[in-house]
């Protein structure tokens, strides 16, 4: 039987390319792998953004993911990373995908998410006026502590600088849910009926474990839940990165061989 094609959805502030290793490792083993770059994403940090980008919804990222995967031959693996591991749940309880991975993810509507280190974050975007409708982008000393804390500056350095901006109105959607009226940052769960894994690191400051914890639970009908003690939230580059890609392929593995 040929396995199933794998589609990896990138976090805030990322295009395609954060998934570059991800995507030799899984090829390396026999899968097409798609890693697209959502909506007003493809652009250099430089550049200036376009003033739709500051306005875009979660709902808009998600309705452009489920039209390319309409376009598969069959439905794939969901893979997604932080706030794309959001839209990866999105899109699950849609019935789009074969199985899902959630890596280090944004959390859904109903799950507090605003921890201290979450705060220090996104402090001075969420308290900037009007954020929700203008592109937004963190400094290298947010970018460092919330995510590439596991890095060295020369990593850092090359990391950082490969962020483009990001929509405004999706992380007020993800931080402010309870105030958004087009409950864009929902999940049902009873609707996801595929495998799921969910992924946490116990060093990650942007979306932390005690969080992700809550996100596995969500889904532990179906789902498994697996914590790494050495791993912030850039799981897709830092370093040990194989060992949580490794995981995943193995629970991939087991799950297509589960079926009946």
């Amino acid at each position: 039987m040929p396995l199933p094609p794998l589609y990896m959805i990138h976090g805030m502030w990322c295009t395609g390319a954060a998934w570059d290793k991800y995507q030799a490792f899984f090829k390396e083993r026999g899968f097409q792998v798609h890693a697209p770059t959502l909506r007003h994403h493809s652009f250099q940090q430089n550049d200036t953004p376009d003033p739709a980008l500051g306005t875009t919804s979660l709902l808009d990222y998600a309705s452009d993911l489920e039209a390319e995967i309409g376009k598969l031959d069959t439905p794939p693996i969901l893979i997604g990373h932080s706030m794309g591991g959001l839209l990866a749940q999105i899109l699950a309880a849609r019935g789009l995908g074969q199985a899902a991975i959630f890596l280090t993810p944004a959390a859904p509507a109903g799950i507090v998410a605003l921890t201290p280190s979450v705060v220090k974050t996104f402090r001075r975007i969420l308290t900037t006026w009007a954020f929700w409708r203008h592109p937004t982008f963190p400094t290298a000393e947010e970018a460092n502590y919330a995510v590439y804390n596991l890095l060295n500056d020369q990593q850092r350095a090359y990391e950082y600088g490969r962020l483009v901006h990001e929509s405004g109105r999706a992380a007020a959607e993800i931080a402010f849910w309870l105030l958004d009226g087009s409950n864009a940052a929902a999940v049902d769960e009873k609707k996801i009926t595929c495998p799921t894994l969910t992924i946490a690191g116990t060093q990650d400051h942007i979306t932390p474990a005690s969080v992700v914890r809550k996100v596995g639970k969500k889904y532990s009908k179906n789902g498994t839940f697996h914590e790494f003690a050495d791993h912030s939230h850039w799981v897709l580059g830092e370093p040990g990165w194989e060992d949580v890609a490794t995981f995943c392929a193995n629970w991939i593995e087991s799950t297509l061989s589960a079926r009946p």
